[in-house]
Formats: structure tokens, C-alpha cells, sequence
């Protein structure tokens, strides 16, 4: 048998981060080669729309619900994205993603503008 010479542990162990109505584990390695971040988010009603701003960056972001319906903000638009559908959309489009009627469950992939602006993880970029 040969040993490899690039021992890197390939298994990622997220540890979830708590705020207020989100949770958050981060899914992929802190400085991705690739420029994008990948995560798990739980949103819950008690982190009231209201409460999020609107946010604006360059990039693209892409989400897809595990469980749950998300409310999209778009804009003017309001877009309710169900369980086993997804989004993809211009992130320089003002923005913002929360819970609708019950508690949310997404997988979503971010570029580094996205990550400054969603992630707010100890050692997130930002």
C-alpha cells in the first residue's frame, strides 16, 4: 500500500453558530479555493423580516430549501420559494431571506461578497 501524500482530512465538521431566529453551519472550508461559500441555514419566525435589512453586493447567490417555505424579498417582489425548489439570483438586486409561517430550512452557496454580507460566523470574512 501506498500512503498518499496529501493527508488532508476531507470530512467537515460543522459546528452550528447561533443567532438570534438563524443558525448556521458552515459546510465548506473557511478560504474555499473557488471563491464560494457553502452552508446550512435554519431560519425561524423570530427573526422578523423586519429586522433584516435589505442588503445589496456584487455577486450571485444560490439557495435550495431542505424544508420549510422561504420568503424572498426581491426588490419590490415577494417570492415564496417552497421545500425542493431553489433561487438564483443577481445579489445586486436589493435582498433579503427569512421564514415564512414556521421555521426554514436551506442549503446555500455564496461568493465571498455574499459571505461578507450573510455569514456573520467567528473567522467569516468581514
Amino acid at each position: 500500500m501506498v500512503e498518499p501524500t496529501a493527508d488532508e482530512d476531507v470530512v467537515i465538521r460543522p459546528e452550528p453558530e447561533h443567532q438570534p431566529g438563524i443558525t448556521t453551519w458552515l459546510l465548506s472550508r473557511e478560504h474555499s479555493h473557488d471563491g464560494t461559500t457553502v452552508a446550512k441555514m435554519r431560519i425561524t419566525p423570530e427573526r422578523s423580516m423586519a429586522d433584516v435589512g435589505m442588503s445589496v453586493h456584487p455577486g450571485r447567490e444560490w439557495f435550495t430549501v431542505l424544508s420549510g417555505t422561504v420568503s424572498l424579498v426581491l426588490g419590490e417582489r415577494t417570492i415564496l420559494v417552497h421545500e425542493g425548489q431553489a433561487a438564483e439570483f443577481s445579489t445586486m438586486v436589493p435582498h433579503r431571506v427569512g421564514a415564512h409561517e414556521g421555521p426554514v430550512e436551506i442549503l446555500t452557496i455564496l461568493d465571498h461578497g455574499g459571505e461578507r454580507a450573510h455569514m456573520h460566523l467567528p473567522g467569516a470574512i468581514g
